[in-house]
């Protein structure tokens, strides 16, 4: 599952990369983002966090090649897209057609080294 892995990368890196700009310069890193909605700071900085710790996680995996947990990184960013695209309806910020397509591009890398390494086992 080295491919898989090395996907595992990509995740790590937009969470890490993504809480620390939200903690670090919440109203700019949504600016980058193209949010056109206003997002309190304080609220902004806790989604950091969270993405931060989640990121933490993601590099625990990868470091301890734990493959059982591989489809669950799967799972979870498809249930996180449901939810981004359902956030994209209720509210029409750009912001989450972002998030959306950052997601969507690790699930995609994620999923085709999974399921091609899978088959070749």
């Amino acid at each position: 599952m080295t491919r898989t892995r090395l996907s595992l990368f990509y995740l790590a890196t937009y969470l890490s990369l993504t809480g620390i700009a939200f903690l670090a310069a919440p109203q700019l890193a949504l600016k980058v983002l193209f949010a056109t909605g206003y997002y309190d700071s304080v609220f902004v900085r806790f989604v950091g966090a969270f993405m931060v710790a989640l990121s933490i996680l993601v590099v625990q995996m990868i470091r301890h090649r734990l493959e059982v947990l591989y489809p669950t990184t799967l799972a979870i960013r498809v249930f996180f897209l449901v939810v981004i695209a359902g956030l994209f309806y209720e509210s029409r910020d750009r912001l989450f057609i972002v998030i959306f397509c950052v997601v969507a591009v690790g699930v995609a890398l994620t999923g085709a080294s999974y399921f091609s390494e899978r088959a070749r086992r």
